[in-house]
């Protein structure tokens, strides 16, 4: 009887242990898959992030970087399909850069769009990728509202989604999420089944916010890497028009009996709104033109190439500076916008008559500086500025002046840029630090003279910024 018993429990405990033993090795091996799983799981995201970097280490094209986005998340998820849409440029809609084919539709899909697809799969296809969403439209353009992520395996919530489920287009269950960077909404990443795929776990949506995190920094880098290009392209632009422009502007003064002329432009920006010129009128005659353009930049210094070219085309042969000046307005008043105007400053050196006529455009006044009682005074003469009245007025108040140079006096013409140039205290250079740098070198001839006042403006100003262009010229009778 006992050993009949022993042998039964024998065989009962040789059974248990490999029960336990069978039991066990299956938990080891799904282990190993799990691990396996994971392992792979882990490549895809590595490989995901890697494809992401690599966009970053050449030029950045948008099209790849959307791409990289939506395959990548629908690879590590093995998702049916996917689509990513950016914000447009208004900031107003969500644009879709990318559709992967396949992809169940994430938006409502019109009846006849679904009529056509049924025989043209294009026209689905061709619909989606053309499709922009409003905030709140549907659930991307929601999701795009709220900021927020989810995961959907009952799309009863969702109309425009649920309707298309019994479908051959319909989608089963949905994984979205807003993109967002640096308080700035980029745009909205999904991720789709159809009806035959098993749903989104909790453990994928992990994943997938992951991945939207990842993805959302990466377009916000390509967002910033672009401009970063675009402005290294402006530079680049404005750098050929800060040379044409250096072309445009006198390199030196040319020599005229009775006279010794020196002039100087510094722009404030890349390019000047101010302009200066020497004008050959005819054998006797040089016309010294100085302008001044409202505002700055690129506007201001095409107002000013045009300026010049239609001042040299009435400065020939013309030996009234008044009239010049007259004819200048009636042609660019009808191109100036309302908010812009020139002021100028035009005079005429005549060496045989040792004379020299100023027409003024409300430009600020000339210095005279008089050898005989070393003072300074502005050349008051009258007019208005170019481009604010079509001639009527402009051609009243537009006169020649005579100016009277003795010899070894000098005149002086400027922009505001100098004498509204301001410190490190806020207080402008003004016109009484002129006066003085011009009396304190007038006598050493018109170089000097140009060379004293920069000086003296550039101790004075210090490190605070150039805010307006400078322009000087110096005019010494010889």
């Amino acid at each position: 009887m006992w050993p009949i018993l022993l042998f039964g429990l024998l065989l009962v405990s040789v059974a248990g242990w490999i029960l336990t033993a069978y039991s066990q090795i299956r938990r080891i091996r799904g282990l190993e898959r799990s691990h396996e799983e994971i392992q792979v799981e882990e490549t895809l995201v590595f490989d995901f992030l890697h494809g992401l970097g690599e966009a970053f280490s050449d030029t950045i094209r948008p099209n790849e970087l959307h791409r990289l986005i939506v395959e990548g998340a629908t690879r590590i998820l093995d998702a049916h399909g996917g689509a990513l849409y950016v914000t447009d440029r208004t900031g107003g809609k969500l644009t879709p850069v990318f559709v992967s084919k396949g992809c169940p539709p994430l938006v409502a899909v019109p009846l006849d769009i679904l009529q056509q697809a049924a025989a043209t799969p294009i026209a689905l296809e061709s619909y989606l990728r053309l499709h922009s969403v409003t905030s709140g439209e549907g659930l991307i353009g929601r999701l795009w509202q709220t900021g927020q992520s989810l995961c959907l395996n009952d799309l009863s919530e969702v109309p425009e989604l649920a309707k298309l489920r019994g479908s051959a287009f319909g989608t089963a269950s949905v994984m979205a999420a807003a993109l967002s960077y640096g308080k700035q909404d980029l745009g909205v990443l999904a991720v789709a089944n159809g009806p035959l795929a098993p749903p989104f776990s909790q453990g994928d949506f992990v994943v997938f916010k992951s991945i939207a995190e990842q993805s959302a920094f990466a377009l916000y880098n390509a967002i910033i890497y672009s401009m970063a290009n675009e402005k290294k392209r402006l530079d680049h632009d404005l750098e050929i028009a800060r040379d044409i422009q250096r072309i445009l502007l006198p390199a030196e003064a040319p020599a005229i009996n009775g006279f010794q002329i020196s002039g100087l432009n510094v722009p404030a920006r890349q390019v000047s709104g101010d302009y200066f010129d020497y004008i050959q009128v005819d054998d006797e005659r040089l016309g010294v033109a100085i302008a001044d353009v409202s505002g700055k930049g690129v506007p201001a210094s095409l107002i000013m190439a045009i300026c010049r070219s239609v001042l040299r085309a009435e400065a020939a042969r013309n030996p009234s500076p008044a009239d010049v000046l007259r004819k200048v307005n009636r042609q660019l008043y009808p191109d100036i916008k309302e908010d812009m105007f020139i002021s100028m400053a035009y005079l005429i050196l005549d060496h045989e008559r040792d004379g020299v006529t100023l027409a003024r455009a409300g430009h600020d006044a000339p210095l005279l500086y008089k050898r005989a009682s070393q003072s300074v005074t502005p050349v008051k003469s009258p007019g208005m500025v170019v481009g604010i009245d079509s001639g009527n007025v402009f051609d009243r108040l537009t006169a020649d002046f005579a100016v009277p140079l003795e010899r070894d006096d000098c005149l002086v013409l400027y922009t505001d840029g100098v004498t509204e140039a301001l410190n490190t205290d806020g207080d402008e250079f003004g016109i009484d630090r002129m006066i003085q740098s011009l009396r304190a070198s007038a006598t050493n001839g018109s170089q000097t003279i140009v060379k004293r006042i920069t000086e003296d403006l550039r101790n004075f100003t210090g490190s605070s910024p150039q805010n307006d262009d400078i322009t000087l010229i110096a005019i010494r009778k010889t």
